[in-house]
């Protein structure tokens, strides 16, 4: 996100009804065309409000890429999104979709799928490594890979809306035209998989992830790579 729009992003915080909000948003703002050297009417605010509801290109299913439903949740909520997952009615595989206002979607839309190929190309090559393993252990040890990135990644994100509302005094939040959009849907009540005590290598494969989660920053690759082939994740080697 350049300058411009993060000032106009801060300039349409700063009409919100939480006068701390507000005023928080305002003087960030300020500061950044300060620094700049921008005027307001440099910095249009984005005029785009439309609600995106739409799938992407993954599906999961209850046995593989599972820890998939999770990445999504995080990055949605981050991102000032909602993700949710749908199926036709006897279908094995699941769809995973976003709803958010369009600037928002596609940025979310974006991180998600770079994050998933990431971890999905780090955890098939786990499976491959360990052949010697039975089937269903390999495959055990890519989902602890990938529930352990995901759980990685939350707690950064935590630390950084943390240190975003220290220095801002802001909280970012999901718009309310986004979950509105969401009211004929079913709620997702219960997880596809959830972090658990296993053998010796899957708590080893459980902590790589979380490790590789931790570290992952999709700014490089939004901003500069073009390509579809995402990299091997940094330090998962």
């Amino acid at each position: 996100m350049n300058v411009r729009d993060k000032i106009a992003k801060l300039l349409a915080l700063a009409e919100s009804p939480n006068e701390n909000e507000a005023k928080a948003a305002l003087l960030k703002a300020r500061e950044l065309m300060a620094q700049h050297k921008l005027r307001p009417e440099d910095c249009a605010k984005a005029e785009n409000t439309r609600v995106r509801r739409e799938p992407v290109d993954v599906k999961v299913s209850k046995t593989k890429y599972k820890w998939a439903i999770q990445l999504a949740s995080v990055i949605a909520e981050h991102y000032c999104c909602r993700s949710y997952r749908n199926h036709q009615k006897g279908a094995r595989l699941y769809n995973i979709g976003f709803v958010g206002l369009e600037d928002d979607f596609e940025i979310c839309k974006r991180i998600f799928l770079y994050a998933f190929d990431c971890v999905k190309t780090r955890a098939d090559q786990m499976v491959k490594e360990v052949y010697y393993f039975d089937a269903a252990f390999r495959r055990s040890l890519a989902e602890s890979y990938g529930m352990g990135f995901v759980k990685g990644l939350s707690d950064a994100f935590r630390q950084q809306d943390q240190e975003k509302q220290q220095e801002w005094g802001l909280v970012m939040v999901v718009p309310k035209a986004v979950d509105d959009a969401m009211t004929d849907m079913k709620t997702v009540k219960k997880p596809f998989a959830v972090l658990t005590i296993g053998s010796e290598q899957e708590n080893a494969a459980l902590a790589m992830g979380y490790n590789d989660g931790q570290k992952f920053d999709p700014g490089t690759r939004l901003e500069n790579d073009t390509s579809d082939k995402a990299p091997v994740l940094k330090g998962a080697m």
